[in-house]
């Protein structure tokens, strides 16, 4: 029987490329984005659902939460791969750093409002981390919007050191009811992911030149997809952390249970949601 697999971030890149994956695997798959236009073009081309939901916007999340709550039954797996680096320090509608905000702060919010859900299902919740959380984060817990020191590179380095934590607390709050949660690193991807950024992220990703260094999306999605296919327990461990489908050392500060903790709960106390 197919199972239901929600991937967020998945307009494009290597969303999109798992999706494809995944529908030809035989699963349901629904995909969510930003962009309404590529979002339905990615959807028709597949012949699957989507929805629409913008992450520098917590009200947006919380409707699509509603949505999938309304639509599905089971969710199997949550694909929390929404994500990007920006510019400068920008903060959203709802008065959170962006990068923050978009990488770590929706997702959040989306799995502790689907969570019963997930529970019900004994789903999976993947997020995708990357190894920027070990070459550039300064994680400071006390400073997660960056107000008191911010660089673009240090903003997305810690939104996705916070993407780990919140894989491990997750684990650790949830994993005796039944959900399995566990955070990968892509690759380092020919994908649109930097395009909102500036200098050498942007050269990065979008030149000519250097993306023929990068890894493809077909790649970086294989991964995504190798993961929501496999069995916790089994193919993967809950809790880990993992890079082209290996358990992978990830940064020192993502072993630390209390700002694991300390992330969690201020981020429900950010998003509204109860303890």
């Amino acid at each position: 029987m197919p199972r239901t697999i929600v991937i967020t971030g998945a307009s494009d890149g290597i969303g999109a490329a798992s999706a494809r994956q995944l529908r030809d695997a035989g699963e349901e798959v629904v995909i969510v984005g930003r962009d309404p236009r590529k979002t339905a073009a990615v959807a028709r081309s597949l012949g699957v659902a989507s929805f629409v939901a913008d992450y520098s916007d917590l009200s947006q999340v919380r409707r699509l939460a509603a949505s999938l709550l309304e639509a599905y039954p089971r969710i199997d797996v949550l694909a929390n791969n929404a994500g990007g680096v920006f510019g400068e320090r920008t903060t959203t509608v709802d008065g959170y750093e962006l990068t923050f905000q978009v990488n770590h702060l929706g997702g959040f919010l989306l799995t502790g409002l689907l969570m019963d859900r997930l529970i019900e299902s004994r789903a999976c919740v993947i997020q995708t981390a990357s190894e920027a959380a070990r070459r550039f984060a300064r994680f400071d817990v006390d400073d997660l919007q960056g107000d008191r020191r911010y660089s673009a590179g240090a903003a997305y380095g810690n939104a996705k050191l916070a993407n780990i934590l919140f894989t491990k607390e997750l684990n650790r709050r949830y994993g005796h009811d039944g959900v399995s949660a566990v955070a990968f690193h892509p690759g380092v991807i020919a994908s649109g992911f930097a395009a909102g950024a500036r200098g050498s992220w942007h050269f990065m990703y979008t030149s000519p030149l250097t993306k023929r260094l990068l890894d493809t999306v077909e790649v970086g999605g294989s991964r995504l997809t190798w993961l929501a296919l496999g069995r916790p327990g089994l193919d993967w461990v809950p809790g880990g952390y993992y890079a082209k489908n290996r358990p992978a050392r990830a940064v020192r500060a993502s072993e630390d249970p209390l700002a694991a903790k300390m992330l969690w709960d201020r981020s429900a106390e950010m998003v509204g949601l109860t303890p």
